[in-house]
């Protein structure tokens, strides 16, 4: 059990360098956010899908919960369409570290749907989140749109990180993950119909972009997610989030290395940021505490 769980840990972190790419890979690109989920969403479903029918990971019948995976598909599409506007608008490093208050809003979700108490001490780290945050905003005021729009981003992700949470308790992961990105790109053609975007320019996408969007779409969507998914049948969904709050570090680092100085911010934004990356360690360290309390009462008790 102990082998598995630091397996699934490292895995997880590998998962969340990827993340951190993927905000390097949305800048990248310069088709539309829409049209780019679009395609990031089909690719990983036909990704999946080949995988989890050729391995035998998927056998029961998609039909199956398919209304609530459907429905967690269409928020994950509505993650991923303001995760790439707020890049698009703003810049990798603000949005990513906007993406770090996944965990203040998990602190609330999660005993929401898991029906467990508060916990005063997440709500604490909570407000040490909101207080980075809010220095972001003072600071970066030129990129304000982008920052509220990376927060609806970071309640999206929590929100279907706590769901999933609930939904794999029930079910394997490739099957949930092809279902949601099956949800995920029904729910954008129907937008995209509305919207006149459905034909072609669907296909209207510059030559150099289609590199990066299959590379987001198998390895930072297909692989990614499907794992992301899995670890949560050994970690706590407030664990996967909070370990994903690492994104901003190996994402802000790559966008550096890769834009240099577009992603050069004010002293008030990295006193933001590791306001917010200090609460989530702390948070961690309070967490690792309680774990070996539990376990020197069982050896106590034994």
């Amino acid at each position: 059990m102990k082998k598995t769980r630091i397996g699934n840990i490292l895995l997880l972190h590998i998962v969340v360098f990827i993340f951190g790419f993927t905000g390097v890979l949305g800048k990248l690109i310069e088709t539309d956010s829409d049209l780019l989920v679009w395609w990031r969403m089909f690719i990983a479903a036909i990704s999946i899908a080949l995988f989890g029918y050729s391995t035998g990971k998927i056998s029961k019948s998609l039909r199956s919960n398919a209304p609530a995976y459907l429905g967690v598909g269409l928020i994950i599409a509505f993650h991923w369409i303001t995760f790439f506007e707020a890049i698009k608008i703003s810049n990798v490093s603000v949005t990513l570290a906007c993406l770090s208050s996944t965990s203040l809003f998990t602190a609330v979700l999660e005993p929401i749907i898991f029906r467990r108490k508060l916990d005063p001490a997440e709500l604490f780290f909570g407000a040490m989140v909101v207080l980075g945050l809010a220095l972001i905003f003072s600071f970066e005021t030129d990129y304000a749109k982008g920052i509220f729009i990376a927060l609806i981003s970071s309640f999206l992700a929590s929100l279907f990180t706590v769901i999933n949470g609930r939904l794999i308790e029930k079910d394997n992961p490739y099957r949930i993950s092809l279902v949601e990105m099956i949800g995920g790109v029904v729910g954008i053609s129907i937008w995209l119909l509305f919207s006149g975007k459905m034909g072609e320019h669907l296909l209207n996408i510059p030559g150099s972009d289609w590199i990066w969007i299959i590379l987001l779409g198998i390895v930072c969507t297909a692989f990614a997610f499907v794992a992301s998914v899995k670890v949560m049948e050994e970690l706590t969904p407030f664990t996967v989030s909070l370990t994903i709050n690492l994104e901003p570090v190996y994402g802000i680092i790559l966008a550096f290395f890769i834009f240099g100085s577009s992603e050069e911010m004010t002293w008030g934004f990295y006193v933001g940021t590791i306001l917010i990356l200090g609460a989530l360690y702390l948070n961690a360290l309070k967490k690792k505490g309680k774990l070996s309390l539990k376990k020197a009462k069982i050896r106590g008790n034994s």
